[in-house]
């Protein structure tokens, strides 16, 4: 059987790149933090081992070593929230993943496989572009561009493979952050009209099943020293994606754009080209993001039920 470590088993993508891997006949350790593993399958494939950032060294102590498939790298301290600008914390969420990386090799793991962003490609058009004033998001995006750095240096001295995904915008029934589509959707269900920029920049959503396959396929089949992109091959301008969501589950409610001003930096469509991902890997997106709007927000109204 093969097997794999996931940090951050419990978080959103985490989780479900642990069943992607059950559903694929992978033995996984599963590390997330003592009290926060709800969300870890109940499986006897599946070894939960109470884990934090802090402590990666007293992994070993958990773990046997051995013959490991990947290391797939999921924890990362403040992703979200007013965390996302603490400096020193994304500084050591960085270090974090670097010693994750050693550790892994030092547990027989063929290849380390962390969760990038294409926040990164983002984050440095912002800090490079002359006269520009980042927001203090981009503290969060320059700690994953740091994080990139440093573990493709350190896994060619380690000697281990290093595959770096890079999400576009994950989403799905398990998330409940503040963000774009789940804010979207809960002011649909609550009947609220929301309201845009004019939408005019370019974006990719991407649905939770497929972001789970598209990391396993990466791990299993990704060239080592290399990132892919997940995303839908389908990128365009957001207000497209709005107006499909709109399609898809408010076809009565008016989707307002232009009212508030977009500040931030706007990608070009080949930053979200997903060719070499499939080429190489074999993934290709599934579920439109209409069809994904839809399971979405039925999630969110069984939530709603069941509180």
């Amino acid at each position: 059987m093969k097997k794999a470590i996931v940090s951050g088993a419990n978080g959103f993508v985490g989780a479900a790149v642990v069943k992607e891997l059950v559903n694929h006949g992978y033995e996984v350790y599963a590390l997330a933090r003592e009290s926060h593993h709800d969300q870890v399958p109940d499986n006897e494939q599946v070894h939960f081992i109470p884990f934090s950032l802090e402590n990666i060294v007293d992994l070993k102590e958990h773990i046997p070593s051995g013959e490991y498939e990947a290391f797939y790298h999921f924890a990362w301290n403040g992703s979200a929230g007013t965390a996302r600008a603490d400096t020193a914390l994304q500084l050591n969420n960085a270090q974090w993943t670097v010693e994750c990386l050693k550790t892994a090799k030092q547990l027989g793991c063929k290849r380390f496989v962390p969760a990038g962003s294409i926040m990164e490609h983002e984050t440095v058009s912002a800090a490079y572009a002359q006269g520009n004033k980042p927001g203090l998001g981009y503290i969060y995006g320059g700690g994953k561009v740091a994080a990139h750095i440093m573990c493709m240096s350190a896994a060619a001295k380690e000697g281990i493979d290093l595959v770096w995904p890079k999400i576009t915008n994950a989403y799905g029934p398990g998330e409940r952050s503040p963000r774009l589509v789940n804010s979207t959707i809960r002011k649909c269900i609550a009947g609220e009209e929301p309201q845009f920029t004019a939408g005019t920049q370019h974006y990719d959503f991407v649905y939770i099943d497929d972001v789970a396959r598209a990391f396993r396929l990466i791990g299993e089949n990704g060239k080592p020293f290399h990132h892919y992109l997940i995303g839908s091959s389908h990128a365009k301008a957001l207000k497209e994606f709005l107006l499909e969501m709109q399609a898809a589950i408010a076809p009565d409610l008016e989707f307002k754009f232009g009212d508030i001003p977009f500040t931030g930096i706007d990608l070009p469509l080949s930053a979200f080209d997903c060719t070499e991902t499939e080429q190489d890997t074999g993934f290709k997106a599934e579920v439109s993001f209409g069809e994904g709007c839809r399971r979405t927000m039925e999630w969110w109204k069984k939530e709603d039920n069941e509180q």
